[in-house]
């Protein structure tokens, strides 16, 4: 068996994940693509993303991409994730992973209106409402809000937790909203409100692509984008890949089969996947550094992480297992990174050197300059530069 020991893992995360602006400018399709896909449940996380691999990168090239183009598509995907979608990638991802969350959404949802005593038949009461939210869309893109008034049988709010430290309630549009657009029958059309924010606006699918997303068979399209999870993210584990795809064991060995991968040993004992024809080792690359933001792709490429990540788990990534933003030198995540008082304030982990320094110092002046003053504020901080909580006095 070929073993692929961690330097050589580091260097074709540099090489692959393509983290020192290697894209023409504008290209963010080619970004995405790079990346599988680019998560966006942070919408400030998603243009940052971008700007780290594109070289001369504006807020209005991903804007375009999305609203005007219509080249990349922002779809509830692997893990009930928000990813940022390439058009051709999409109909993959809708069959080999939202398929899947849509009937967990719906189910998840059907119980919580029981439980709540909204409805008595939650089944029927499903099929009601999302065929209006699907009639209120007919004549163009809405806000949740604008739909709401337009089709009455979406208003309201439904309970939950009552009596736990956690009760609160979720207005019933969002809701059906999140259903359908893991179906693949609506999608964001628009953002309302700046690019540090979230406020979509809502279309038909088949009316916003030009057409319904195309049917793939469950299993084809699975293949396919392990596939191309092996080309970007290879060497990684049946694990790595059960959770990037929130799929289970037995439908991602298949995979595996259907694409042929190969066994590799790796460094920790474990056994890894690499496609046939990408065994060759990429050999060292250019000291390089990178400043990513919070759930950047490459931060959440793989769920075993200690290759990249080292001893550092706990202050960069919070007890959900979300990442935050972070500082990478030559393959590893070496710190955090945030704004204050309008520039990027760097934490560093461990002595990186006094050139890794000094290329670090000079990429924070370049986000900084980019940043012109705005406040980055992820919604899942590295813990590392999170405020410590005090206590009541």
């Amino acid at each position: 068996m070929i073993h692929l020991d961690d330097d050589e893992r580091r260097a074709r995360l540099a090489r692959r994940h393509a983290v020192a602006p290697p894209f023409r400018v504008g290209d963010v399709e080619a970004a995405a693509d790079a990346m599988v896909c680019l998560h966006a449940t942070d919408p400030t996380g998603l243009y940052l993303s971008a700007w780290a691999r594109v070289d001369g990168f504006t807020v209005p090239d991903l804007d375009r991409a999305f609203f005007e183009d219509r080249t990349l598509v922002k779809h509830l995907a692997m893990r009930r994730t928000l990813f940022a979608v390439g058009r051709d990638l999409l109909p993959v991802v809708q069959a080999a992973s939202s398929d899947k969350v849509a009937g967990v959404e719906r189910r998840r949802l059907e119980k919580e209106v029981r439980e709540a005593g909204f409805v008595d038949d939650a089944s029927r009461w499903f099929d009601e409402v999302t065929a209006a939210a699907v009639e209120g869309l007919a004549d163009g893109p809405l806000t949740a809000a604008q739909l709401r008034e337009r089709e009455p049988v979406l208003e309201g709010s439904i309970a939950y937790g009552h009596g736990k430290s956690w009760a609160g309630s979720f207005p019933v549009v969002s809701r059906v909203m999140t259903c359908l657009q893991a179906a693949g029958t609506v999608v964001r059309a628009g953002n309302l409100g700046s690019w540090t924010s979230s406020r979509p606006t809502w279309a038909l699918a088949a009316d916003w692509l030009g057409e319904p997303i195309p049917s793939v068979p469950e299993d084809v399209a699975r293949a396919r984008l392990v596939e191309r999870w092996l080309r970007r993210f290879g060497p990684g584990t049946t694990l790595d890949l059960k959770w990037w795809l929130g799929s289970t064991l037995t439908a991602v060995r298949q995979a595996l089969r259907d694409v042929g991968a190969v066994e590799v040993s790796l460094d920790d004992g474990s056994t890894g996947w690499v496609l046939a024809d990408d065994t060759d080792p990429v050999g060292p690359v250019d000291p390089w550094v990178a400043l990513l933001p919070a759930l950047d792709p490459t931060t959440m490429g793989w769920s075993e992480r200690a290759w990249y990540l080292g001893p550092y788990r706990a202050q960069v990534f919070d007890t959900a297992g979300n990442g935050g933003a972070t500082i990478w030198v030559d393959g590893r995540i070496v710190g955090g990174w945030s704004t204050k008082d309008g520039a990027v304030d760097l934490v560093l982990l461990e002595e990186v050197g006094p050139d890794a320094r000094a290329a670090l110092d000079a990429e924070a002046d370049r986000l900084t300059t980019w940043l012109a003053g705005t406040t980055v504020m992820p919604r899942f901080p590295a813990p590392l530069v999170t405020p410590p909580r005090r206590s009541p006095a």
